[in-house]
């Protein structure tokens, strides 16, 4: 199992929205309003990298009102 931290920016005004259409998104663990350099921090998982790069590109970034993300994988060191 791959976790993933992304880092969301978003249109003024828009990321309480944003944060409850992502959380209904299968894969994803939480989506939080946060303060910042960034509006929305969402956790993820998927079975492999590749399908979490799906879920971020098909499927959170087509979310209404995001101008950028920022994938961050979990490592375990």
């Amino acid at each position: 199992m791959v976790q993933a931290y992304i880092l969301i920016q978003t249109e003024v005004g828009r990321a309480s929205a944003v944060a409850e259409v992502i959380a209904q998104i299968p894969g994803v663990l939480t989506a939080e309003d946060v303060t910042g350099p960034y509006d929305v921090v969402v956790r993820a998982q998927a079975e492999t990298v590749d399908e979490l790069g799906r879920l971020v590109v098909a499927n959170v970034q087509r979310v209404e009102g995001i101008t950028r993300t920022l994938t961050c994988p979990v490592v375990h060191i």
